[in-house]
């Protein structure tokens, strides 16, 4: 079982995460709406993957909350987004992610890509 973090700002995109994640049997530590919730929620929860939007309200947006994540913790991050035009994905691959998902995305999609960024941070592949 894998413990996430949901940083999204849209509610609802949020809540079919969380129940897609459970459904397949991974715990859902919580969910973030800003990277400075984000922040505060990886210090208290220390989860083992992060599912990051990009696009944030609030003064940092995912890029740059991967960014001080990256800094201060070692935890495989999924960009979720559905911005993939080039200078933003270039500014992404920039923070070195385990991987993106495009919304809209397929529930196996979301299943595998959280599923290998936990295994590959724990087997220590790579």
């Amino acid at each position: 079982m894998c413990r996430v973090l949901i940083v999204e700002d849209e509610q609802i995109i949020a809540a079919d995460i969380k129940y897609t994640l459970l459904k397949y049997e991974h715990e859902v530590v919580g969910i973030a709406v800003t990277g400075r919730d984000a922040i505060n929620k990886i210090e208290e929860f220390r989860p083992d993957v992060i599912l990051m939007d990009i696009m944030l309200d609030g003064d940092m947006d995912g890029i740059e909350t991967v960014r001080y994540i990256n800094d201060r913790f070692s935890i495989p991050v999924i960009y979720l987004t559905a911005f993939s035009d080039d200078a933003t994905m270039k500014k992404a691959f920039e923070t070195k992610p385990e991987g993106f998902l495009l919304k809209p995305f397929e529930e196996i999609q979301l299943k595998a890509v959280v599923e290998m960024a936990y295994h590959k941070s724990t087997q220590g592949f790579g």
